[in-house]
């Protein structure tokens, strides 16, 4: 069918009230920042829907980019046409011929907001069904749940016709919460808890830290993938590399082996919450599940949160490792995650690290290193880019990787 206009109803974001504009507009952003490779799409925002006018655009391929937002509750391919009853019932009986299948069901649903047509909405309901009926041999209608549902509305301006309904992600709009900073591993359970994070309206900023040459570039690339694997939620993200060889080292060398990991991982909240203050984020996101591995149970927890009072979202905290896989399935992030590529924590990882370890006894080892000389000199060689839907890094050549270090 030529579609003209694809419309976006609203979930959660009806429920707002007067603060209802603020979400449609970061929906309605997010929107175009998604269709960007669309220029002909214009985007008309009202109270209760959005329209995107297609102006001759692909309406299967604006629909696919449409499908992972958040904020969209569901949407339709809808035909703009004259006020004519004859052609509202012909486009109508073309657009169920086209998706109809033996044995489904159809029901007409018309409002008329031009009250000076000649058909109130029982008419249309009438007029189009009957029309339907007829054309269709084998058709039947249903009142409750049918098949297909014919949608009619008649507007000051035109007719609006659609017969699908897509559902949306849901959620609210990525933005509309505020901005946290994620810290992106190359594992399986922080690209979640992006997911899921951005589904209750943060905006994400990836964090990864990178530990040449004891990492390879291919997990530093591996882990840019993941984040493009994102952006379809909302268009693009940025990806901030934090230099973390040095500071590992240092560990390695002062600090004894059973507290590594966790004074590592003070080390990584140390940095990810200065560039959340650096650039206006209000909180920290990361990937732990509790007791899946030594730094995530609740003592270690404890001790690696002490040397920050910002908020640590933990959206996958209580999630079996089935369940996060599962998500990780959906996203299409789970067969990129588990390529072997060694990231910084595995590489460094000790025999035996402490699973509970103390406060008073992290803080005293900690207290061998030069903390704030070694968060400056990260925070100094900080990389940030912009990732966005369909770039690609695997495949990026060891040189221009270079370039960058």
């Amino acid at each position: 069918m030529n579609y003209t206009e694809i419309m976006v109803r609203y979930g959660e974001l009806s429920t707002k009230g007067k603060n209802r504009r603020i979400f449609i507009n970061q929906l309605s952003y997010n929107i175009k920042n998604s269709l960007h490779e669309f220029p002909n799409v214009k985007i008309r925002a009202d109270r209760d829907r959005t329209h995107l006018i297609l102006n001759g655009s692909d309406s299967e391929q604006v629909m696919q980019r449409l499908a992972p937002i958040f904020g969209i509750q569901s949407f339709s391919p809808v035909i703009r046409i004259e006020k004519s009853p004859e052609l509202i019932k012909k486009t109508a009986v073309e657009m169920v011929k086209a998706i109809w299948l033996p044995g489904m069901t159809f029901k007409v649903q018309s409002r008329r907001s031009d009250k000076n047509f000649e058909w109130d909405s029982n008419d249309a309901n009438r007029e189009v069904g009957s029309a339907i009926y007829h054309s269709v041999p084998g058709i039947e209608v249903k009142m409750i749940q049918p098949d297909i549902r014919v949608e009619v509305e008649i507007r000051q301006e035109a007719a609006y016709l659609s017969c699908e309904t897509i559902q949306g992600a849901g959620g609210l709009p990525v933005g509309s919460s505020g901005r946290g900073m994620l810290m992106l591993s190359g594992g399986i359970d922080s690209p979640v808890a992006g997911y899921l994070a951005m589904k209750r309206g943060i905006e994400i900023e990836a964090v990864h830290f990178y530990s040449p040459p004891y990492t390879s570039e291919q997990s530093w690339q591996k882990a840019k993938e993941l984040a493009v694997k994102l952006t379809p939620y909302v268009g693009s993200i940025q990806f901030i590399t934090v230099p973390f060889t040095v500071i590992q080292e240092e560990i390695k060398r002062c600090i004894p082996a059973g507290y590594w990991m966790t004074i590592t991982r003070r080390f990584m909240l140390r940095l990810t919450d200065r560039i959340r203050e650096e650039r206006e984020g209000l909180a920290i996101i990361n990937g732990e599940s509790l007791g899946q591995v030594a730094s995530q149970t609740m003592h270690s927890m404890l001790a690696i949160n002490d040397v920050t009072t910002t908020p640590v979202i933990r959206p996958v905290i209580t999630m079996d490792k089935s369940e996060i896989v599962e998500v990780a399935q959906k996203i299409d992030t789970f067969n990129l995650a588990i390529q072997p590529f060694e990231d910084c924590c595995t590489v460094f990882a000790p025999p035996e690290p402490k699973t509970k370890p103390k406060v008073d006894k992290v803080q005293h080892y900690e207290a061998r290193l030069d903390v704030e000389g070694l968060i400056s000199d990260a925070m100094s060689q900080l990389i940030i880019e912009e990732v966005k839907i369909n770039d690609n890094y695997l495949n990026q050549s060891t040189e221009e990787m270079e370039d960058l270090f």
